[in-house]
């Protein structure tokens, strides 16, 4: 029989070779049945079922894994990415992963491909406007704080709002966390945000010439630029910026040890359009980077602001002699300065359109420098000096008469200056001075002066006192009598002011206070409180009382049936209880939006009604530290006034 079933039979038997497809006739599928209805053979159309199990290898499972488009490289998948239409598509594709993230946030608007395919008529308008619209005119703004500020979110954002109106507003504050911004993330932003015109960068280590070398080149219209605590950047970069963005109005640099002079001659050289310079704690300006600044003949900086510098009294000559477009000056902790300096400045006849001078911690202002600036700066309007040691009366009182324009006066932490050096300034400046403001000035004593008659200083219509200790009420009747037409007085931690002094100013003043501040003066009780609202109640608006102790529910009464326009009243601190709140809310014509209550322990929850029918207008409520109101009462209350900020 194995010869019989060994038999393949032969060409003679069937033309078309042997009968056996696979030339085996043990294959059991092979057999047609016998009989004489079948004389043809047909070779089965399917193949064979195998009942043994598949062996798979890695790598056969492997080469399968990378049959998709992941397993194409990034020149390809650029190639696909950068024919989509601008909008949704771009931003649906970014939501696919990183890498198509990052490959769509690295595509230039010169690189998209505008061919079209063939699209319905109104899909094909809507597709055409989404593409002229990438990077738009820049009306967004975004800004990424600590933990946030990553590439990818940089990468996200130049994606995202390349179709939406673009972004000309960028902030990143970084951290110094593991996830940081890198030169990538400013590429993306480079590449997919053309429209930027405002770029701020704080306390980034990780960002060099590279990344801010790509915003010159992509960036081309930024108008403003702050970089703080980058000690990467270099000159380079900011040359490069300089160069490439025509622009440029604002530039600020802090803390940046590595941009030095050569940057600003780059500056005066190219930024015909620069308006405001910051300059503070780089180490690498000196004397020589501020000459060129100035000394450029294309370039009219109008705001300069010079803190914790290395320059000399160099630098202020150059100031004086160059800055004639200069409008507000700003010279803090310059601690190479001297007298000298602040007197060639003020006499070099450069700052003629200087309108604000703000001078702090610099030791070499003294007397002579001060009277000097009043001289050399016809149009100066306002001025604001800080922490100057050496400043005395006498030089107080000289700039006041040679600053014929000064219009607001501002001393902080200036200890040699006492009542003489204020008064001696109302009397000279009493025609057109309107705001007058001393904080922590020490050298203010109570004594008997027996004062010249001199015409009242009708213009002034601010006064501030803060924490001035030997302040009290004695110049302040004479300030009563000096300035009848205050509207604005802040009389802060005073604990010299009593009853009788601030009864003086408020019966001499003539035109109606607005806006009064008393927080902290401590020994003033409701005989001054309701005498101010009595005679100044139709005008006033604000009221501040924060600390004073001795005004209680008395003080509310007089408020509440004198002062129909009050909308902003803090008692926070004071001897208030429920009979004062309940007295507010029975006030009639009350339009009060703002009530602060901060610590004060004798309100309680039988205040609830009251300040229900206080909801009506209020805006804002404070009742911290008010531990007898209980946090039931709070819960209604958040309920109740549903338009009110409250603060528990």
């Amino acid at each position: 029989m194995s010869k019989v079933f060994g038999f393949s039979g032969g060409d003679n038997f069937y033309p078309g070779g042997s009968i056996y497809a696979c030339g085996n006739p043990k294959e059991a599928s092979l057999f047609l049945p016998i009989g004489p209805q079948v004389d043809v053979y047909f070779p089965p159309r399917k193949r064979s079922r195998i009942s043994a199990p598949f062996v798979f290898d890695g790598e056969w499972l492997e080469q399968k894994q990378k049959t998709s488009i992941e397993s194409l490289p990034d020149e390809c998948l650029f190639e696909i990415l950068r024919r989509l239409p601008a909008g949704q598509d771009r931003s649906g594709c970014a939501c696919v992963s990183k890498r198509w993230l990052m490959c769509l946030s690295n595509i230039c608007k010169s690189e998209i491909c505008s061919n079209k395919i063939a699209a319905p008529k109104s899909t094909l308008n809507e597709k055409e406007g989404d593409d002229d619209e990438f990077g738009g005119e820049g009306y967004l703004s975004r800004s990424l704080e600590g933990k946030k500020a990553t590439d990818i979110r940089l990468a996200a954002i130049a994606v995202g709002t390349a179709s939406r109106g673009g972004l000309g507003k960028l902030s990143i504050r970084g951290s110094n966390s593991d996830r940081v911004v890198t030169n990538l993330g400013l590429k993306a932003v480079a590449h997919g945000c053309p429209s930027l015109k405002s770029l701020s960068l704080w306390n980034i280590a990780t960002i060099d010439d590279e990344g801010l070398i790509e915003i010159a080149n992509g960036c081309q219209q930024l108008e403003k630029l702050d970089l703080c605590k980058c000690p990467a950047i270099t000159d380079k970069a900011l040359i490069a910026i300089v160069r490439n963005c025509p622009n440029l109005t604002e530039l600020s640099l802090e803390s940046c040890p590595n941009i030095g002079n050569e940057c600003l001659r780059a500056i005066g050289k190219s930024c015909s359009n620069l308006k405001s310079i910051a300059i503070k704690d780089c180490s690498s300006v000196g004397d020589q980077g501020i000459g060129f600044l100035f000394s450029s003949t294309s370039l009219l900086l109008s705001k300069v602001k010079l803190q914790a510098l290395t320059i000399s009294d160099l630098s202020l000559a150059v100031i004086g002699h160059y800055g004639k477009a200069v409008t507000d000056l700003v010279l803090n902790s310059l601690a190479n300065v001297s007298e000298r300096g602040f007197w060639v400045m003020g006499n070099g006849n450069g700052l003629q359109k200087l309108k604000s001078l703000t001078v702090g911690s610099c030791r070499g202002l003294t007397d002579v420098g001060l009277e000097a600036m009043g001289k050399g700066c016809p149009n100066l309007k306002a001025i604001h000096l800080r922490k100057s040691a050496f400043l005395s009366d006498n030089g107080l009182v000289s700039f006041a008469k040679a600053a014929s324009s000064l219009e607001s006066l501002q001393l902080e932490e200036c200890h040699r200056i006492s009542q003489l050096g204020f008064l001696g300034v109302l009397f000279n400046c009493g025609a057109i001075l309107k705001a007058i403001s001393l904080t922590s000035c020490f050298g203010f004593k109570e004594v008997n002066m027996v004062l010249p008659p001199t015409s009242p200083c009708e213009s002034l219509r601010s006064l501030s006192i803060r924490n001035c200790p030997g302040f009290g009420n004695d110049t302040l009747s004479i300030l009563g009598k000096q300035c009848p037409q205050l509207q604005h007085v802040e009389l802060s931690g005073l604990d010299g002011v009593r009853d009788d002094g601030l009864l003086s100013l408020l019966e001499s003043n003539e035109g109606g206070l607005v806006k009064v501040n008393l927080s902290n003066c401590v020994n003033l009780t409701n005989k001054a409180v309701s005498s101010l609202a009595s005679l100044h109640g139709w005008t006033l608006e604000v009221l501040n009382l924060d600390g004073c102790k001795n005004v209680s529910d008395a003080s509310l009464a007089a408020i509440a049936g004198n002062c129909p326009l009050l909308c902003d009243l803090d008692v926070s601190k004071c001897a208030i209880t429920d009979a004062g709140i309940a007295a507010l809310a029975e006030a009639k014509q009350f339009n009060l939006q703002i009530l602060s209550l901060s610590g004060c322990s004798l309100v309680s929850d039988r205040s609830l009604p009251s300040l229900k029918k206080l909801g009506s207008t209020l805006l804002g409520l404070n009742i911290q530290h008010c531990n007898a109101i209980s946090s039931s009462t709070v819960d209604m209350l958040v309920e109740l006034l549903w338009r009110c900020d409250i603060l528990s």
